[in-house]
């Protein structure tokens, strides 16, 4: 693994970009929790209750990753942005198996196949 002085600045501000992605995507879960379902038109009901948590919870999630990731950003340790970068390629796996699961090819899949593409050029670069 690099050392600290040799992460390259543009793996930062990368990082950094997605930190402030996941952060600002979770807080706006909050005020609208309706974005967090997919066709929410069709039966989602966000009176109830278990809906409603269940979007906080996906948004928390989503404003802890963002900030865990700044905080590595702004440390700068190799090791911090490797493991951030790992939770995120989980994530983006997870939903390329969802998609594919229910043969959903659009936006949702190309986007989690880019960020995967993205983090995974990421956490090769701490090696090499």
């Amino acid at each position: 693994m690099i050392t600290t002085e040799m992460i390259p600045m543009y793996v930062k501000i990368i990082t950094g970009v997605f930190a402030i992605v996941n952060t600002v995507y979770g807080i706006v879960g909050y005020f609208q929790p309706l974005h967090t379902f997919e066709n929410s038109t069709e039966g989602v009901d966000l009176k109830a209750k278990g809906a409603r948590y269940a979007a906080y919870e996906y948004s928390s999630r989503n404003v802890a990753m963002g900030i865990g990731m700044l905080i590595a950003a702004a440390v700068g340790s190799p090791l911090a942005i490797v493991l951030v970068m790992t939770v995120r390629t989980l994530v983006e796996i997870q939903s390329i198996f969802i998609n594919i699961g229910l043969k959903k090819f659009n936006e949702g899949l190309i986007t989690a196949l880019v960020f995967l593409a993205v983090e995974g050029f990421i956490i090769a670069k701490m090696f090499i």
